[in-house]
């Protein structure tokens, strides 16, 4: 099967799309990919399209959209033939005997084009399409704020993605509308065999050395980007450890903490751990019911008794909440519940100390009787 054929297998409207249009569509589907597949969406590939999806492909799509005509001035082959009609126009003997050359010359009609077209050239095309999506995406933000869906990252790339999809559609009727020669095209064949010749038939050693130098730099500049994205910078590393409660309306508060129960009542707390390690962490959480005494602003701790412990498994920039059962199972005044955390397995004797995180309450424990 030669590349034809492999061409033939795509959709018919993907096939009659201009070449940056096609790139676009396609650039477009890949991003979506990077976004939304479970494996994929971990690599630093999400990071690099999600850029270029953001920041040029709606601008890009929207540009070409507003003009679908080629712009700048008459390409050199046009000129070079407009001069040789000329020429050919110039140099023509008169017909008739006795006529002046000078009215002869003028009768004759020669080729002109106007230097001023329509259109924008292709690095208005690349600046407009940056400063645009600039300025298009927060204004898909702000209008999904004021929807149901909200600011979230499954309608926004939903939305930039038609957004972008639906002016490629415009740009390619508007495109086929035109003539050949008046629509815009990429010149990527010159660029490629332009650059081919300055990389391997350079005119002189310092063009070669420069042409070097050049590749040099840029792919350093790649690996830079490269490992910037795949490698961010990490900021500080911490975990969060919080209680809360159940208010009457369901929402959680930091609110309403039970300070008496009855031996063997229980009491509905929630439990939070937010993960901020930059790694996958395993935590455990040890629960305990202690009777202490203060002495000299020093708490001591006379009797632990373990109520529970549970382990939760978290990946990075996650957070879970575990519905936790508070069940006191002695009685007395003062009585500390203290909740321990671990990353990883807990000490035979967990106290405070080697805890990695600890949250306590007081409470009174009474007998149900009294």
């Amino acid at each position: 099967m030669d590349r034809r054929d492999v061409w033939l297998l795509l959709p018919r409207p993907l096939r009659t799309l201009p070449a940056d249009l096609a790139a676009v569509t396609l650039l477009t589907a890949i991003t979506l990919v990077s976004v939304f597949v479970p494996v994929i969406n971990d690599t630093p590939l999400r990071v690099v399209f999600g850029l270029g999806f953001v920041l040029f492909l709606p601008g890009y799509a929207f540009i070409a959209a507003l003009f679908p005509e080629a712009g700048g001035h008459p390409s050199s082959d046009t000129a070079d033939d407009t001069a040789d009609s000329a020429t050919t126009s110039t140099e023509k003997p008169s017909a008739v005997p006795g006529t002046d050359a000078a009215t002869s010359e003028a009768e004759t009609p020669t080729q002109t084009s106007d230097p001023d077209q329509e259109g924008i050239d292709g690095i208005e095309r690349v600046a407009l399409s940056f400063g645009l999506s600039i300025a298009i995406v927060p204004l898909i933000g702000l209008v999904l704020n004021f929807t149901p869906w909200g600011i979230r990252l499954v309608p926004i790339v939903v939305t930039v993605a038609g957004f972008t999809l639906g002016s490629v559609a415009v740009a390619a009727q508007r495109r086929h509308a035109l003539p050949p020669t008046d629509q815009f095209s990429v010149p990527y064949r010159t660029w490629i065999s332009t650059a081919r010749a300055e990389l391997f038939e350079p005119e002189s050693r310092t063009d070669s050395a420069l042409n070097i130098l050049l590749i040099a730099s840029l792919l350093l500049a790649i690996g830079s980007v490269g490992y910037a994205v795949a490698v961010p910078p990490q900021g500080e590393q911490f975990s969060e450890f919080y209680l809360l409660t159940e208010n009457p309306d369901g929402e959680l508060v930091a609110d309403g903490y039970p300070d008496q129960l009855e031996r063997g009542e229980q009491a509905e707390l929630v439990v939070g751990i937010s993960n901020n390690e930059y790694e996958r962490t395993e935590y455990t959480v040890v629960v305990q019911l202690q009777e202490v005494t203060q002495e000299e602003n020093e708490t001591q701790v006379i009797d632990r008794q373990e109520l529970d412990r549970f382990t939760t498994t978290l990946d990075h920039n996650t957070t879970h909440h575990e519905q936790h059962q508070l069940v006191p199972t002695r009685t007395g005044e003062n009585l500390r519940v203290q909740y321990l955390l671990y990353e990883g397995d807990p000490p035979e004797t967990p106290t405070q100390e080697t805890a990695y995180r600890d949250l306590h309450l007081w409470i009174d424990v009474v007998d149900s009787a009294g």
